[in-house]
């Protein structure tokens, strides 16, 4: 198997960012957002399990996924949270895992915003790497980026792990709370580690 790096994150982190310029450097990036977007495209298994268990209120026109309603559903419902979680996430996992066992030259990135909330799925990656940026950066970003209201940014924020909980996974950590020249200066480093370690661990296995 690829060696394979797990990227996460809180929301308004970076992850993009660093995600965009791993692949720039010729790492394989695989991002579970994207996957997920895929998996509830018309005509999916689980766009059909989301519109029978949420109701064709979920459902535009057009037959596709209205996100804006979904996301409305779920997001102060706990227990309808879980169960957008439970159809979507063991998918999103059964194909990261596919994607990133695929041969391909230097190692994978898998982009797993939701690692800390699902840590024990995902053994089989080989590091963790952290983009790390304090609460009130997040904070920050999210009402410029996203135009959202202070009590729903800070709902966004206290509905994720914790800052503490994702550190603690992470055997590499990009601090990501200064310019966009520094966050890509600390992925070429890591690049560069990675590759090595990569090429070690092919290495190993002959």
């Amino acid at each position: 198997m690829t060696f394979t790096v797990a990227l996460t994150g809180g929301v308004a982190s970076g992850k993009s960012a660093a995600a965009r310029r791993f692949a720039i450097l010729g790492a394989h990036v695989i991002d579970a957002d994207l996957v997920a977007r895929e998996l509830v495209e018309p005509g999916q298994p689980a766009l059909a399990d989301i519109a029978t268990a949420f109701g064709t209120g979920v459902i535009a026109s057009d037959g596709t996924l209205d996100r804006r309603a979904l996301r409305e559903r779920v997001f102060a419902d706990p227990p309808a949270r879980r169960r957008l979680e439970d159809i979507l996430h063991p998918r999103i996992r059964d194909v990261l895992r596919q994607r990133a066992s695929a041969p391909c030259p230097g190692y994978a990135i898998v982009v797993v915003p939701l690692l800390a909330e699902n840590a024990a799925h995902y053994a089989w990656v080989d590091r963790v790497l952290v983009i790390d940026v304090p609460r009130e950066v997040q904070y920050a970003r999210l009402l410029a980026r996203d135009a959202v209201s202070p009590a729903t940014a800070e709902a966004m924020l206290d509905a994720q792990a914790s800052r503490e909980q994702r550190l603690s996974l992470a055997d590499d950590v990009i601090a990501n709370d200064g310019s966009l020249a520094d966050l890509e200066a600390a992925v070429a480093r890591l690049h560069e580690r990675y590759l090595a370690l990569a090429a070690r661990a092919r290495g190993e296995s002959h």
